[in-house]
């Protein structure tokens, strides 16, 4: 029997399909290219692909809100991921004089004098707004930058990480990632994790996330405990058509005898900024990723 020709994404004929996808999508124009993502997304809620996760994930976050304005939210937030997707791929598209036009920052906090030093720095983020942008725009602004990253596999993602690479972001793996962000920092890097996704109970810490507690990586409270980099959270959000960046610190580190107890506090204290601004702008969260998954023991 004659073997099926593999079409998963990571097959050769799925790799070859993506390829030409993605190719089409950076030769449209920007406005198409808007039109696309916004398409993408309602395919992808009208199907159905993760919107129970969701729901529920809203339901239990924003218990506040009306069924209806949940609805909106978990539509609106997967108009978000797909043009954050679109993004990921084309955002070296984007001329510098019109990102400068497009990015807003009310205030740095002392972040941006940092940076221009080349002073070790740790920034935790999340999967809110454009956070594909926002690697973009500090590599434009000439910031040296290293991000923590999982491994991502697939067509889709290698694109994503050929991107990265390219706008001069030098990635560094997760797993075993405290002794190369120290490396980086003292290079001079800033040091910047997206701090909102589920991890194994035996590689994070459980802190309050929307009032249940949720596996976090301690990674970025790690190496600000040996190296003593101030620590911000910075957030790229959608405003109309433009994108401001939200930057809120530096944050205070807790630095005593009880370096576990350290270690969740700190992270405890990242996460509850993260999820201030989330509640602020809702609709461009992440809330179709099983972030409550893990569990801490009964």
């Amino acid at each position: 029997m004659a073997r099926r020709p593999d079409i998963s994404p990571g097959g050769p004929l799925g790799r070859l399909a993506v390829g030409v996808l993605l190719r089409w999508v950076r030769w449209l124009e920007p406005d198409t290219r808007g039109l696309f993502a916004s398409a993408l997304a309602r395919v992808a809620f009208t199907l159905g692909i993760r919107r129970a996760v969701a729901l529920d994930n809203l339901r239990r976050a924003l218990p506040e809100r009306t069924d209806d304005a949940r609805l909106a939210i978990a539509r609106s937030a997967y108009e978000s991921l797909g043009r954050a997707a679109v993004e990921a791929v084309t955002s070296d598209l984007v001329p510098d004089a019109l990102l400068r036009r497009l990015v807003e920052v009310a205030d740095w906090k002392g972040l941006d004098q940092l940076l221009d030093a080349r002073a070790p720095v740790l920034i935790a983020s999340a999967h809110l707004g454009s956070w594909e942008l926002f690697a973009e725009v500090m590599a434009r602004r000439g910031h040296a930058l290293s991000a923590v990253v999982r491994p991502l596999a697939g067509a889709f993602n290698e694109w994503v990480v050929r991107n990265r690479k390219a706008a001069g972001v030098e990635l560094i793996l997760q797993r075993g990632a405290l002794r190369r962000m120290l490396a980086a920092l003292a290079r001079g890097r800033a040091v910047v994790q997206l701090i909102d996704q589920v991890l194994p109970a035996k590689d994070g810490v459980f802190v309050p996330f929307f009032g249940r507690p949720a596996c976090t990586s301690p990674a970025i409270a790690m190496a600000a405990r040996v190296s003593r980099a101030p620590v911000y959270v910075v957030a790229a959000v959608r405003e109309g058509e433009g994108l401001r960046m939200l930057v809120e610190g530096p944050v205070p580190m807790v630095h005593s005898a009880d370096r576990d107890a350290d270690l969740v506090a700190n992270t405890a204290a990242l996460t509850a900024i993260v999820e201030a601004t989330i509640r602020r702008y809702p609709e461009q969260w992440l809330w179709l990723h099983r972030r409550w998954k893990v569990q801490p023991p009964a």
